[in-house]
């Protein structure tokens, strides 16, 4: 495969992915993987995950022992009445975990949600910023 090719495949629409295991449910209702990006510059880690119809009240982001859990809840009750006449997608929460490097600055991280899709800034210690040493 080309690098063209393999580009052009990379940008293919994905379909929602029903988490496969997501340890014991503590709330009813479906879980989905949420179609995430990430990328990283000398300064940070930007991590952007799709979550649509998620209001930003409904979004919990915790980290615990260098585990950063998303968990992001739709309210079913605008979806409750409505009787879909055709549907590509299953409507139901989010839930994603990351295992955070050492590089991480875990008291600067930073969430923002903009229609739909949740930006996650995670800036790198000082040490592990990229630099160069003078000789002198």
């Amino acid at each position: 495969m080309t690098s063209t090719e393999q580009a052009n495949s990379e940008l293919e629409v994905q379909n929602k992915q029903e988490l496969a295991d997501n340890g014991e449910p503590t709330r009813q209702g479906r879980f989905y993987t949420p179609l995430t990006d990430i990328h990283e510059t000398d300064e940070a880690l930007t991590v952007v995950m799709e979550i649509p119809g998620v209001a930003k009240n409904d979004v919990d982001i915790k980290l615990e022992k260098s585990v950063l859990s998303v968990e992001a809840r739709i309210s079913l009750n605008t979806y409750s009445e409505l009787k879909p006449l055709y549907s590509e997608y299953g409507v139901g929460n989010y839930t994603r975990k990351f295992q955070l490097p050492n590089v991480v600055d875990q008291e600067g991280i930073v969430a923002s949600v903009d229609d739909g899709v949740l930006t996650l800034t995670l800036p790198k210690v000082v040490e592990a910023t990229p630099r160069t040493i003078e000789i002198h």
